[in-house]
């Protein structure tokens, strides 16, 4: 392999380290603090968080950021090796980066796949990533010049010469570990576990520290709603589209934990509020990002006439790759009961757009964003925080 082609190696395979690190920290930080914005989060369809916290986020509970962050270290220890090696083991690099990099496109394509197909989140650190996976593809391809059938029986001598080599073998030494620790002792995704214990922060608690969430609940501004709770002590206000990935995922993590606290009367009531990211009827937003959203969300409004909304807006959510303006009204009709749609197409969109209104009034601006006895939440926080929240409020409700 060239000079040339070996610095060209080595620098994809540190800048996909970087950036697998980096989404690493990201992910890090979302699953230990629920203020926590990621500085790649520009928007609901540009946003790092979108995509860590949907299930492509995630392999056995571990972060895919950290198994990248594994496989860029080994790439970026075999490119030293390429550069620094002894000629008849750099010769075999490019093979193993060629082989290594092949499985690893395909997972980045089927990653990359998700996030734009499925998702339709764009993660900056993840396109960073497989923009050095398919550098590495090319450069090792092309300098590649062993038979790849040989590189078993050249792996075989070259960790002989590993075990001989006291530099090599530590170095080997700290990727294992490193991977190890990685693995083991990373944090998971708690939702569904045992509940959370809640400190009343006006309690001398000995010195014991305050969450990160429980200072943010006992401090944060409460917006005024003029909606009604109904004697209800945590009044849960939700805007959404139900064509947002991230309000999808947050409708399925959070439904068992709604249902956990709704089964007691007068502890939470949830109101939910229309805001269709869509110019058609928002325009409060700059462009259209879910051209279905408006068809939607009156959708569901006439379904509630029916008694059969709850059953349309579950559909929608985890149906949400097949929605066309076309295909929302034949659920409609099929799901909902509603064979009126555009004679009450004009009367649902005055409520719709109401919502928007008093969206504009909060100062909303993303879905899905929550408001928790007033308190803004912007985005979906992990369910296990979400969860520790409204056992906070009903802890200290008056």
């Amino acid at each position: 392999m060239s000079k040339t082609a070996s610095r060209l190696v080595l620098a994809f395979a540190l800048a996909g380290l970087v950036a697998s690190t980096m989404a690493a920290y990201v992910h890090y930080r979302i699953l230990r603090d629920p203020t926590y914005t990621s500085f790649c989060d520009v928007s609901s369809a540009v946003s790092c968080t979108e995509a860590y916290t949907s299930r492509f986020g995630t392999f056995h509970g571990v972060p895919v950021a950290v198994f990248g962050a594994i496989w860029f270290a080994f790439a970026t220890l075999l490119s030293l090796g390429a550069v620094a090696g002894a000629p008849e083991t750099a010769e075999s690099v490019p093979g193993y980066l060629f082989a290594g990099s092949t499985l690893a496109l395909a997972v980045v394509l089927y990653l990359g796949y998700a996030s734009f197909a499925i998702l339709h989140v764009v993660c900056v650190l993840c396109l960073t990533t497989y923009a050095a996976v398919i550098g590495l593809f090319i450069v090792t391809g092309a300098a590649t010049s062993v038979p790849m059938m040989s590189l078993p029986r050249r792996a075989a001598l070259d960790l002989k010469k590993l075990v001989s080599s006291p530099i090599a073998l530590a170095l080997a030494a700290v990727w294992i570990a490193g991977t190890a620790s990685a693995i083991a002792f990373f944090p998971r995704d708690t939702s569904g576990t045992a509940p959370v214990a809640v400190v009343d922060p006006g309690a001398g608690g000995g010195g014991q520290a305050q969450t990160e969430l429980e200072r943010f609940m006992s401090q944060a501004p409460r917006v005024p709603l003029v909606i009604p709770s109904d004697g209800a002590k945590v009044l849960i206000v939700k805007f959404h589209d139900l064509q947002c990935p991230a309000c999808k995922q947050a409708y399925i993590s959070y439904k068992p934990i709604l249902a956990k606290y709704m089964a007691t009367p007068g502890q939470v009531k949830v109101v939910e509020k229309d805001f269709p990211l869509n110019t058609d009827c928002n325009n409060t937003i700059p462009s259209t990002l879910h051209p279905s959203a408006c068809d939607a969300a009156v959708a569901v409004r006439l379904a509630r006439e029916h008694n059969r909304g709850d059953e349309l807006e579950d559909y929608f959510f985890t149906h949400q790759e097949q929605m066309t303006p076309q295909w929302v009204r034949q659920q409609a009709k099929e799901i909902g009961g509603v064979t009126d749609f555009d004679a009450k197409y004009a009367t649902a969109m005055d409520g719709v757009k109401a919502d928007i209104a008093m969206a504009q009034r909060l100062k909303v601006n993303q879905t899905p964003t929550f408001f928790i006895n007033g308190v803004k939440v912007d985005g979906a926080w992990q369910p296990q925080f979400f969860d520790q929240a409204i056992a906070y409020e009903l802890a200290h409700a008056k």
